[in-house]
């Protein structure tokens, strides 16, 4: 196997992992910004302390526990995408050591990068031990229930105890200061960054690697990345929409239809509500999705929104903190993905039926049924 296969091969791997812990990472975003937006109400703006735990209010008792039930939602991040980073490798005996991996490796604050490797250790260490060892018949059961998972976590353990946790600790670290420490233009500048690269390929690659980094960072106290993609994450589809609704006559009858889809999809956080947009013209949809993206993000953290929670639908909008900034910010880039959109394409030329019809006439007339049959 060649290194540009192997490359490949790993980054299926974590993908695998990724697509795994997006959901579990919603579910908890959904469930906190449910806490958070409803503490709003009541004038609280620190749900999660343990001072709302006993408050004679019951809704305020129960906002706090939702929050908690959020914060251990988004706590799994890391034993999931290990886990199951691991089972991409090594299918159903790697979860376990993956999951206890990845538990190890937040529990050192060992960051993504840290998660990763679990991911990859568990999954190659239980392969090995399923290609290389071999047991008597009576013997075999003993393997997947007793072995791959014992001392498959073993090895994962060991390796990420006393080999690769505490350099990644330290460059988890590292980062989260550097990031924590940008101020003015380098800010706006990461931003930008993220901001674009999560507009570029809508859920691909790319898209992913800046949103599931800028989501790890949030366990450090890092969140303006994160703020950063949220914007990002909807300014293409809510864009392309709004162009279909403003003219029509520059976009076919599927697209029209896909133009109504993306501004749902853009409404409830989902990018790939632009894809179709991105398919049928690759190279006006996404120079205007990355230009229109990263100004909306530049635009949001340079201007002191910060979203703290990894959610970026609608219904998350006014827990973030300046939620107004982050709205206008939101609307900013997509007019900017609209006006980009309509100024790159051309009015649809549309054959009227009747038009087709006398072609088809004219076709049909152009020889003589005695000219066929001569």
């Amino acid at each position: 196997m060649n290194v540009k296969k192997i490359g490949k091969t790993i980054e299926q791997n974590i993908m695998t992992g990724i697509s795994y812990m997006i959901p579990v990472v919603i579910a908890g975003a959904v469930l906190m910004a449910i806490s958070r937006v409803g503490a709003s109400f009541y004038g609280i703006s620190d749900i999660w302390d343990d001072k709302w735990a006993n408050n004679a209010n019951l809704i305020i008792q129960f906002l706090h526990t939702d929050d908690g039930w959020g914060s251990i939602a988004l706590g799994l991040m890391f034993p999931i995408i290990s886990a199951f980073i691991a089972y991409s490798v090594a299918d159903k005996g790697g979860i376990a050591p993956g999951i206890i991996g990845g538990t190890l490796v937040a529990n050192m604050n060992a960051g993504f990068l840290g998660a990763l490797a679990s991911g990859l250790i568990a999954g190659y260490a239980v392969k090995l031990m399923i290609k290389y060892i071999h047991l008597p018949k009576s013997a075999e059961s003993v393997l997947p229930v007793f072995i791959v998972p014992v001392l498959g976590s073993l090895i994962t353990l060991i390796l990420i105890q006393y080999v690769i946790g505490v350099p990644f600790a330290d460059l988890n670290t590292g980062l989260s200061a550097w990031l924590k420490g940008m101020t003015g233009t380098n800010r706006i500048l990461l931003a930008a960054i993220v901001g674009g690269m999560v507009g570029f390929d809508l859920g691909g690659p790319v898209n992913k690697a800046a949103v599931t980094t800028a989501m790890a960072l949030l366990t450090s106290g890092v969140y303006d990345p994160n703020t950063a993609a949220q914007v990002a994450i909807i300014i293409p589809p809510l864009g392309l929409g709004l162009a279909t609704i403003i003219s029509k006559k520059k976009f076919n009858s599927e697209l029209q239809e896909a133009g109504n889809a993306a501004v749902v999809m853009g409404l409830i956080g989902v990018s790939e509500g632009a894809i179709p947009f991105a398919v049928e013209s690759p190279l006006k949809v996404i120079p205007a999705n990355v230009i229109g993206s990263a100004v909306g993000s530049s635009l949001a953290v340079g201007l002191g929104a910060v979203n703290r929670a990894p959610i970026s639908g609608f219904y998350g909008w006014l827990a973030v903190e300046k939620w107004w900034i982050y709205i206008f910010a939101i609307a900013v880039g997509t007019l900017i993905v609209t006006g980009l959109t309509l100024l790159f394409r051309r009015i649809v030329v549309v054959e009227s039926n009747e038009h087709l019809e006398e072609n088809d006439e004219t076709i049909g007339n152009y020889f003589s049924e005695d000219e066929w049959e001569s």
